[in-house]
């Protein structure tokens, strides 16, 4: 019996180098899972989940810019409209790269036009102040009807304010929006 025994443990530690050479086949076999590192790889796979999506938040929040840029931009350009606000907020403030008021408005006319109720609401007041794209209050209050139909308070609250958009911004902001020529 104990011949059986060792005959069989010999033949799985020959079987060994072939199960590596399978597993390098396979990938990772065990990967780190909780970490903004493995998000990005997935990201980067292609693997635009709403969890790896949504991980870009506390990247960008932990000051990881650069990251997170990729990781929006990569999951906004598959479709995902919270990625593409996310987007205009990191454009519109120079995160992971230079700041660009257009393009910040460009995305938000994105995420507008696939019916995110924040995309329609950083339009209409993009369109309010003519801030990154032409001024057009009437279309600007329009978007902004849009994103309270769905339900957006802040959009709510702009309508009750007569569409004045500090209302909904901090006056800390409002040097961005002044037009000087």
């Amino acid at each position: 019996m104990m011949r059986i025994i060792c005959g069989a443990a010999l033949a799985a530690l020959c079987a060994l180098p072939a199960a590596a050479q399978d597993a390098d086949q396979l990938g990772d076999l065990n990967p780190d899972e909780m970490t903004w590192q493995r998000v990005i790889r997935d990201i980067e796979r292609g693997q635009t989940t709403m969890t790896n999506c949504a991980a870009g938040y506390y990247i960008t929040k932990s000051g990881r810019h650069g990251p997170a840029r990729t990781l929006f931009e990569r999951c906004a350009d598959d479709g995902w409209t919270g990625a593409m606000t996310w987007m205009g907020q990191m454009d519109e403030n120079g995160l992971g790269g230079p700041q660009d008021s257009a393009r910040a408005a460009e995305w938000d006319r994105r995420a507008a036009e696939a019916g995110d109720p924040v995309g329609m609401l950083n339009r209409g007041l993009d369109l309010l102040r003519g801030h990154g794209i032409a001024r057009d209050p009437e279309a600007g209050r329009r978007m902004i009807d849009g994103a309270a139909q769905q339900g957006l308070t802040t959009a709510r609250d702009l309508q009750a304010a007569d569409y004045d958009p500090r209302a909904v911004t901090p006056d800390a902001d409002e040097w961005r929006y002044q037009n000087l020529f």
